[in-house]
């Protein structure tokens, strides 16, 4: 399996940006499928981005547009570039990998093996 760990949540108002990292170590990283989670208190998990060994990416509709999935050369790191942030999208938000994910299936978490702790983002209006 890969083991994952998320920074770079913070504090920020509305209409400012953050940019996620997810460091990604143990099995060959760019081996999997990988892709951001959110939770917020008493909500669903929602799937925001993913993207796959050939970095083909999607986005939930909520963030089209704003938020940008990537990762390095190396595929080592995955990062979630968030701008224009709206107070709904304080969440916690979490990294996620498996070895294959059906593309229409790309955003359900429950197809995720492997899953870093989490970092918190919260946007103030």
């Amino acid at each position: 399996p890969v083991q994952l760990v998320e920074s770079g949540g913070g504090s920020v108002q509305a209409g400012g940006s953050l940019r996620l990292s997810c460091a990604a170590s143990g099995d060959t990283p760019g081996n999997y499928y990988m892709a951001w989670f959110r939770q917020s208190p008493g909500k669903e998990r929602e799937g925001v981005a993913s993207i796959d060994t050939n970095g083909r990416t999607i986005y939930a509709d909520s963030v089209k547009g704003r938020f940008t999935i990537s990762q390095d050369n190396a595929k080592l790191t995955l990062y979630l570039q968030m701008n224009s942030l709206k107070p709904e999208d304080s969440a916690m938000y979490y990294c996620a990998a498996d070895r294959w994910i059906p593309r229409w299936a790309a955003l359900e978490g429950h197809r995720y093996g492997s899953w870093g702790q989490g970092t918190q983002v919260t946007v103030s209006s």
